[in-house]
């Protein structure tokens, strides 16, 4: 189906941080999939991992014991510090499976139409329950009537979320992106994250920290509440679990521990062998590299070079981020650049019109982000150029 306004470049091959297409061009990806390729691509321990996996089983379903699920469970816990771990196959199933964990607690709670506190720009996926739960009604146009239950508020503003505590007795949960990705890399401040925590404590709610995005080690820690230093309820993950390989997860903790039980949710493909298999190897190869710390330094290694180049440029609204995900906010639409950087064998990518979002595997070495910088640069510069030429025109 037409759904996808696809670029003309068809990738062939990868190694690292490098992408090749058909006809043999090289590309720097600051992408990784959009977030997903945590290891870069061809990595040699998950290369042999995945192959070994495929050789012995695929798939035999959840109505068995897994032990690669087993083994993926406990890596989650371990690097979430919470308990229980719900396998699917994406993000919006992830999330999907958290809005069933809160309505669940609500209706346990006494509460016949439980709802959920979500922000404004914010991004949770495209079934009906999802996009409504988002902030953004171009992903919603179309698709109405959309799912009721969500009270919505601007990111970062506490006294609206301490207002709707005052009056709504519906409310069983808050659900947020701690970074809003398709947003436009919107930063939530870690003492308004810490404040919504404390507010879900006085009221008994779930703190649902959506971390499909910006979770698994892409902001130099393993995920972003942990910035914050407490722990959520529930935490939804996919994109960069696998390494590339479909997978998601929902895992919960706290008050959320134990709310679904059997015949309550469920995944034909959630929890596969290949799928755990890249599971542990992601976060295994995470840790024995060191790709946290990597993570925290070529990010500010990148964001100090971009700042360096266009910070005092008219028309750059914001060079923002954390760790390896980096935005940079213009005052124009900007979505041309994306096939200008091709052109300049950069992956890149433009969302909410006008922000300039880079993503690019954790194995990235600052060397090569410094390079990233390099062909960036100098084609924001010229784009920005040429707008300002066009108005001094446009006015004689």
């Amino acid at each position: 189906m037409n759904t996808y306004a696809r670029l003309p470049v068809a990738f062939v091959r990868g190694e690292g941080v490098w992408l090749w297409d058909e006809a043999g061009k090289k590309y720097l990806d600051a992408l990784a999939g959009i977030a997903v390729n945590t290891l870069g691509h061809a990595h040699p321990k998950l290369t042999r991992a995945l192959t070994g996996q495929i050789a012995r089983v695929i798939h035999t379903s959840n109505l068995f014991r897994i032990p690669q699920q087993e083994a993926a469970a406990d890596r989650i816990a371990d690097v979430t510090g919470l308990d229980e771990v719900f396998f699917c196959n994406s993000g919006l199933e992830a999330n999907e499976a958290a809005i069933k964990i809160a309505r669940k607690y609500g209706h346990e709670r006494g509460i016949a139409e439980p709802a959920i506190v979500v922000m404004e720009k914010a991004f949770h996926g495209r079934s009906l329950a999802t996009l409504s739960a988002s902030g953004s009604r171009k992903v919603q146009a179309g698709f109405e009537p959309l799912v009721q239950g969500f009270v919505r508020v601007p990111l970062n503003d506490l006294e609206a979320v301490e207002r709707i505590a005052g009056h709504n007795r519906n409310v069983c949960a808050v659900m947020v992106e701690p970074i809003q990705g398709e947003g436009g890399i919107n930063l939530s401040r870690l003492e308004y994250l810490r404040g919504l925590k404390q507010v879900c404590e006085r009221n008994d709610w779930l703190f649902i920290s959506d971390e499909v995005q910006c979770g698994l080690g892409r902001t130099g820690k393993w995920f972003v509440y942990q910035h914050a230093g407490f722990l959520p309820d529930v935490v939804p993950l996919a994109k960069g679990l696998g390494s590339g390989v479909p997978v998601g997860a929902c895992v919960a903790g706290g008050r959320a521990k134990g709310v679904l039980k059997p015949g309550n949710h469920g995944s034909t493909f959630g929890g596969n062998p290949l799928a755990m298999t890249a599971v542990v190897t992601t976060i295994d190869t995470v840790k024995e590299e060191g790709l946290l710390a990597n993570a925290a330094r070529v990010g500010d290694a990148i964001r100090g070079g971009l700042a360096a180049a266009l910070d005092r440029l008219a028309g750059v609204t914001e060079i923002r981020g954390m760790g390896l995900m980096i935005g940079i906010e213009l005052d124009r639409p900007c979505g041309e650049l994306v096939g200008q950087a091709l052109a300049a064998g950069l992956v890149i990518n433009v969302t909410a019109d006008n922000v300039i979002r880079l993503l690019p595997p954790l194995v990235m070495s600052e060397a090569e982000g410094r390079m990233a910088v390099e062909r960036l640069a100098p084609l924001v510069q010229a784009f920005l150029g040429r707008g300002a030429a066009a108005q001094a025109a446009a006015a004689h």
